[in-house]
């Protein structure tokens, strides 16, 4: 059967026993495993940075090839708006515009003010697959969940 035929059945017919994952070509089955396992055979010519697939490759040289003429006279860090570097040059000055309505808490930019919002309202989006416990934000579900497994491992010893 043609891969187009499998794509438009919804057909997965590649399976990982242990992870339960199933794909529909060949392809996407090569880098899964290249991901399971840390294979990285493609690498960046010029930073030899190493990727397990070329569409991960060619994001990675899309991103670093664009024109990033602001940057912020503290730390010289690069962007492509100068908008950018002026809410970037908030931490160096310590200057928080946006302030929660609830606790008065204040924040460089509105997007973590609006993150902050929730843990008032009780929404907890992200859940630990471990072990069920709810975060407000993925990066604080990220540092629980390698907690987590250190400290499962250094039990475990």
């Amino acid at each position: 059967m043609m891969v187009h035929q499998r794509l438009r059945k919804a057909e997965r017919p590649y399976r990982f026993d242990d992870c339960n994952k199933t794909l529909n070509t060949k392809r996407k089955m090569k880098v899964h495993q290249r991901e399971r396992t840390g294979e990285r055979p493609y690498r960046h010519d010029v930073c030899y940075k190493t990727f397990s697939n070329t569409r991960k490759i060619n994001v990675f040289q899309e991103i670093n090839n664009i024109e990033r003429p602001y940057y912020c006279d503290v730390c010289n860090k690069t962007s492509n708006t100068k908008c950018k570097v002026k809410v970037h040059q908030r931490i160096h000055t310590g200057e928080r515009r946006c302030r929660c309505r609830d606790c008065n808490k204040t924040f460089i930019t509105k997007c973590t003010t609006k993150v902050h919002h929730l843990i008032h309202n009780g929404r907890r989006p992200n859940r630990s697959d471990e072990c069920k416990k709810t975060m407000s934000t993925k990066n604080k579900m990220k540092l629980h969940q390698c907690i987590y497994i250190y400290n499962r491992a250094s039990f475990s010893l």
